[in-house]
């Protein structure tokens, strides 16, 4: 084969090990693509060519290069089912193809993978740098020593630089050492202390009644059993402690208060401090302000989220959520469609066979009007019957067994979209936090003869020119590994 071989001429290409033959002219279809650049005349020297079997290779994944070189022969991309978005997006971008060329029929199964890695970011468990005297760092006379215990500039790391992440992991991260699992576990104690606590307050057993006399006024006061403040004080004192450590070791406080967890911590501690101010205040304000301060107690209730930092399965339902958006949309249209429909048909239907003497038509029935047919569509749509409310005619019996109908197929139809949101999203967390932490990031060396990155070869060094038809961050890569 050489330089000045027509196109109707074949062309083989060795990719992993596979061999693929096609003609010249069909990889001329998508011209500024790396296999169009094996038609040009310098292709021999500028790829790995064997002239012996006469083939380019390239040592990237065959499987899914198979659906590349298909692209050039039909115009249609698709993505393999077997293959995960992800690594078919990075053979794309060395083969020069841009991704929205996909197929619509394989646009899903391409970007899910994607779409819950970008989502379950949170997932990612911080590294804490590693101590001094930690064995890992004793090894390799290569300078790694130096690079991993000091900043860029040679300057021996601060106390702060060490010990920051250490403290934010400890406390943000229960899995990153033992010690934080100490953390977690008080941490969720205390939760469940003061969830607890807040629900005894309620309970008859745990108030008493006072009487007080205020202007000839009998008053009645109610007041809760002493101890169960006393308990209630101390798990606000740890969670004040954990909030101020947090804030103090955080890497990034406008990040931090921006997270709405943060905010629920901040929102369940700040009424206790000034329920305690303000009650030994006897002023009308005061008490005032006061009755209001245990009216929102209710916001104690809010650190049941806290357990989202402990529970993997909570933050993966929160993730969910978010995913199935539109999911939950449609649902709430259908939902309202079918209230509105519903609503009105019972309310026309219990009217059929009513008394002629009855003006309103509307004294044998619930159904008084429409906008409380709403409450009944809605009972009866999601299927829990309350029974406080149901038709008396059978035209409105007839209406009510079709709501039932109705709102069993509208629920059914989004529920297993966020069902398999919440069994992908789970099953990648949970591969996340079992992943082994790797201690040393692997450093690529630059490219060999035979590698698909391997551009020209001259004088035994490495030469990138301008016309070399590699992508551009692969010769920033190449650049730099030379360095």
């Amino acid at each position: 084969m050489t330089g000045s071989a027509s196109d109707s001429e074949k062309i083989v290409i060795n990719c992993g090990g596979i061999r693929h033959e096609t003609y010249r002219s069909t990889l001329k279809t998508l011209p500024g693509t790396r296999l169009s650049w094996l038609t040009e005349p310098d292709a021999f020297s500028n790829f790995d060519y064997d002239p012996k079997s006469d083939e380019f290779f390239f040592d990237r994944h065959p499987a899914t290069f198979a659906f590349i070189l298909n692209y050039y022969r039909t115009g249609k991309l698709h993505c393999p089912s077997d293959v995960c978005g992800p690594l078919f997006e990075e053979e794309l971008a060395f083969w020069g193809i841009d991704e929205t060329d996909v197929e619509a029929c394989c646009w899903m199964n391409y970007r899910q993978h994607r779409d819950a890695e970008e989502a379950l970011d949170s997932f990612e468990t911080p590294e804490p740098d590693a101590p001094e005297d930690d064995p890992a760092l004793t090894g390799g006379a290569d300078g790694d020593l130096k690079r991993l215990c000091m900043q860029e500039d040679g300057r021996r790391a601060t106390w702060w630089e060490v010990w920051q992440p250490r403290m934010w992991a400890l406390f943000e991260d229960p899995y990153s050492s033992k010690y934080a699992r100490y953390v977690a576990f008080g941490s969720l104690f205390f939760i469940l202390l003061s969830i607890s606590t807040f629900c005894l307050e309620t309970h008859e057993a745990f108030n008493t009644i006072y009487n007080k006399t205020e202007n000839i006024t009998i008053v009645y006061e109610v007041v809760t059993d002493g101890w169960l403040t006393y308990v209630e004080g101390v798990c606000v004192i740890w969670f004040t402690i954990e909030v101020m450590l947090r804030v103090i070791f955080c890497p990034d406080k406008a990040e931090f208060f921006r997270s709405a967890l943060n905010i629920i911590d901040f929102v369940a501690i700040v009424p206790f401090y000034l329920e305690v101010a303000l009650s030994g205040l006897s002023s009308k304000t005061a008490k005032d302000v006061l009755s209001f301060l245990r009216v929102v107690r209710f916001v104690r209730i809010l650190r049941i989220f806290k357990l989202t930092r402990h529970f993997v399965g909570l933050r993966v339902l929160g993730h969910t959520l978010r995913a199935s958006t539109n999911e939950f949309l449609l649902l709430i249209i259908f939902l309202a469609l079918g209230v509105l429909i519903f609503a009105t048909m019972i309310y026309y239907a219990e009217r059929i066979g009513a008394d002629p003497g009855d003006p309103t038509a509307a004294a044998h029935t619930d159904f008084k009007n429409i906008p409380i047919g709403f409450w009944w569509a809605v009972v009866t749509m999601t299927t829990l019957g309350y029974g406080d409310m149901f038709p008396k005619t059978w035209s409105g019996m007839l209406v009510g067994a079709l709501c039932a109908l109705a709102g069993v197929l509208t629920i059914a139809m989004p529920v297993p979209v966020i069902v398999n949101n919440f069994g992908m999203y789970y099953s990648l967390a949970m591969a996340k936090q079992k992943l082994p932490k790797k201690r040393n990031k692997h450093i690529p060396r630059a490219p060999q003869p035979g590698s698909p990155n391997y551009c020209m070869v001259g004088s035994g060094s490495m030469i990138v020119t301008g016309d070399c038809p590699l992508a551009q961050e692969e010769i920033i890569e190449i650049n730099r590994a030379g360095e």
